[in-house]
């Protein structure tokens, strides 16, 4: 009888705790996971104009290290084509070392592209100038580089471009 008597007041306490610690335990996981979401979505209001900066900054590197703009932005009256094929590649490379860091925001197929892309580029400019002579006049060499990119469907940072939009728009 007295056991009886005992379970008649534990048994509903021992309901009501286990009910209160399955709603706390709850609600603290909901508040957690609340918390949780907050921060990502914060995260993503800093980490989002970034990487629209650094899609942005990739499409300004191609088309700065697009062969026609190179040859026009560092082509000078008097350059021998050596000279010319030194000036663009440097200016390929300070291009691109100065934009190494837009690689954290994008994907990294994105910047195995924008790679790719500088290092056709770089090809096709060594590759024209074997076919002109060193201290032949810059017109020249600039004259066969473009041939060579009017004969080809796309240049390399025209393909690079039209990835980087795809992805662009894929991900916004």
């Amino acid at each position: 009888m007295e056991i009886l008597e005992i379970l008649k007041y534990t048994l509903p306490a021992l309901i009501v705790l286990i009910t209160a610690y399955l709603l706390i335990r709850t609600m603290i996981k909901n508040d957690g996971d609340r918390r949780n979401k907050e921060i990502i979505l914060q995260n993503q209001k800093t980490i989002t104009p970034l990487r629209l900066q650094a899609y942005e900054r990739a499409i300004l590197l191609l088309e700065r290290i697009s062969l026609d703009s190179l040859i026009l932005r560092v082509n000078k009256q008097g350059m021998t084509s050596q000279k010319l094929q030194h000036e663009i590649l440097s200016a390929i490379r300070a291009e691109f070392e100065h934009n190494l860091s837009q690689q954290i925001y994008m994907s990294h197929q994105a910047w195995e592209v924008i790679k790719n892309a500088k290092i056709n580029t770089v090809r096709l400019i060594n590759t024209s100038a074997t076919q002109v002579k060193p201290d032949s006049p810059s017109i020249e060499f600039s004259t066969h580089i473009l041939e060579r990119v009017m004969e080809m469907e796309k240049s390399p940072t025209q393909v690079a471009i039209e990835f980087i939009k795809q992805e662009f728009n894929s991900l916004f």
